[in-house]
């Protein structure tokens, strides 16, 4: 019983004090959760932990300071803000011993820096089915990913942010993307537009290698995204293909609203 009542002490004031905390406070208890869940064997109570980390971060990106003030040390909670300080994208990821894992996401948007901001929660499942190249995706629909850096683009006379992610939800393939985010008329916000050129026009481009290899994808430039070429290295148990880099690299550049495709960029420093 005494662990019961620890236990529903710990969420209950976990509800209640981000709003009365300071930002260092909420850095610090951030901390504090953080190691709880990494140390934690039972899913229910990584659960539990995940949903108190979850009220604080929403605490956070709530804040006044939300675009000024980045939380500091959480290695376990992407944090990017666009250039163009329009945009801002908090990412985390649940991981379970026997169920399906979760991706988490705040973005933070506003259309001027005078004006507030608009704050959409996203989550979604561990899924090993595939990011569909050619197809949009609604808040409600977004596949997963941790986000770890963004550019922005006019495409057509909007504002749009180019960003790249991982997905490892699936224990045998890591995929990683350069998607579009974009907001409709409704302000409701939209990931996918067939803006990048490969043979044809795709949504997003998306990569999958071998989960025990590595794959850099990066932005070069604010116009020029670089990535290893990847090739086929074997195949998986159930017969999908597994590839690797081979040490060569690719490029996406844009150019009159295209995001086109290059083979063998050079990579080395020019000076």
């Amino acid at each position: 019983m005494r662990r019961a009542v620890l236990i529903i002490s710990f969420i209950i004031s976990a509800q209640v004090l981000p709003a009365q905390q300071t930002l260092e406070d909420i850095n610090s208890t951030l901390k504090n959760l953080y190691l709880r869940l990494n140390t934690a064997t039972e899913d229910t109570t990584r659960c539990q932990v995940n949903d108190s980390i979850d009220l604080y971060i929403n605490s956070y990106v709530n804040s006044k300071s939300v675009f000024t003030k980045n939380l500091r040390d959480l290695r376990y909670l992407g944090q990017i803000t666009s250039p163009d300080s329009l945009l801002k994208i908090v990412t985390w990821n649940l991981a379970l011993e026997n169920h399906k894992g979760f991706f988490y996401s705040y973005i933070i948007r506003r259309k001027s820096k005078e004006e507030p901001a608009t704050i959409y929660r996203l989550s979604s499942p561990y899924n090993e089915t595939p990011i569909l190249s050619d197809t949009t995706y609604s808040q409600s629909e977004w596949y997963g990913a941790l986000y770890y850096d963004t550019r922005p683009v006019r495409i057509k006379g909007n504002n749009c942010w180019i960003v790249l992610g991982i997905n490892p939800a699936d224990p045998l393939i890591t995929r990683k993307i350069i998607d579009v985010i974009s907001f409709n008329e409704s302000d409701s916000i939209m990931f996918g537009k067939k803006i990048f050129l490969n043979e044809r026009l795709r949504n997003r481009v998306v990569f999958q290698y071998e989960s025990a290899g590595m794959m850099t994808l990066r932005f070069n430039s604010d116009t020029s995204i670089v990535f290893d070429h990847l090739v086929p290295v074997g195949a998986t148990s159930d017969n999908r293909p597994l590839y690797g880099a081979d040490y060569s690299y690719d490029s996406y550049t844009f150019t009159n609203g295209t995001w086109a495709f290059s083979k063998n960029f050079d990579a080395r420093n020019k000076e």
